[in-house]
């Protein structure tokens, strides 16, 4: 979150602009925070604007009564409870209540993903495209929301123990990648898990680079061919897809949150030449760059 941005989160507990800025730094150094969202809350929310934003932490969603709208990675869905959404660090998302569909209440969960190192390219290899989970059972979502409740209780202590926190959370992060695993028709073994999530980790700090898919297959110490079949197995999508989707986003990201030209964002995500990017960018989305850039900053302005 940069300084100037109103979210969700922060609007639960604090109405001065002054103490708000206190919580983000807060943030920072304790690593975690969690905060009840219900009706009385929502309804302050709506007054205040409430613009798509990046965040510089980990975010977890807990819907347990109500009707949301949450766009992120520019698709909007409209989500009715109970469910969990995960935001990893750097989506571009907004939430915003239906307020005229009945009461709302729920957590929402801020943490750095040092907090609890090791978990979260976990989550993500479950989260790549689809930042939301409804639980299978009524019991796995009651023990979910316990604890919250307990985290919650936990974070309003003088003097938090960290160590519990830390403890509730990776409880409730294994209970969120156990329902995803569920769900996900082609699980992973613990063969494949190490690599993938490697391969998740080294796409991270060289998307931006124009880099061949060999490159990563030879970081990874395994064939092309190997590698591309565990990203088709997991996520249905091949090395250059996984690729070009992670490139995308953080190109709409840009074209949304700053006033680069469309050669300066290209270039930025390992695109020398404007024109192919620009056809790249067409051919995933139907729109050119400057078509996507219009229309979501009609749509927010």
């Amino acid at each position: 979150m940069r300084n100037g941005e109103v979210s969700f989160v922060t609007l639960s507990h604090q109405k001065n602009y002054k103490l708000t800025l206190k919580l983000i730094k807060m943030d920072k150094q304790a690593g975690l925070k969690i905060f009840r969202v219900n009706s009385s809350v929502l309804k302050e929310l709506v007054k205040a604007p409430n613009l798509p934003h990046r965040h510089d932490h980990e975010e977890i969603v807990v819907v347990i009564e109500g009707t949301i709208e949450h766009f992120i990675d520019f698709d909007s869905t409209l989500l009715q409870a109970p469910f969990v959404g995960f935001i990893t660090k750097g989506k571009t998302h907004r939430i915003s209540p239906i307020t005229d569909a009945g009461d709302c209440d729920g957590y929402v969960i801020q943490f750095q993903s040092e907090f609890v190192s090791g978990v979260i390219f976990r989550l993500y290899q479950f989260f790549h495209d689809n930042a939301h989970i409804v639980f299978s059972t009524n019991r796995e979502l009651k023990r979910f929301v316990a604890l919250c409740e307990i985290l919650d209780q936990e974070a309003q202590q003088q003097s938090s123990d960290f160590a519990i926190m830390r403890s509730l959370l990776r409880a409730m992060l294994t209970i969120l990648e156990s329902e995803k695993r569920k769900l996900h028709e082609n699980g992973l073994s613990s063969r494949q898990d190490s690599p993938f999530l490697r391969f998740l980790q080294l796409l991270e700090d060289n998307y931006h680079r124009p880099l061949s898919v060999s490159f990563y297959a030879e970081k990874l110490q395994m064939s092309s061919r190997n590698l591309n079949l565990i990203c088709q197995r997991i996520l249905q999508k091949s090395i250059s897809e996984i690729i070009q989707t992670r490139k995308l986003i953080e190109a709409k990201n840009l074209l949304t949150t700053t006033d680069k030209t469309i050669y300066e964002i290209g270039f930025a995500i390992g695109y020398k030449e404007k024109s192919y990017f620009s056809n790249i960018f067409k051919k995933r989305t139907g729109k050119t760059p400057s078509e996507f850039r219009n229309e979501i900053r009609a749509r927010f302005s």
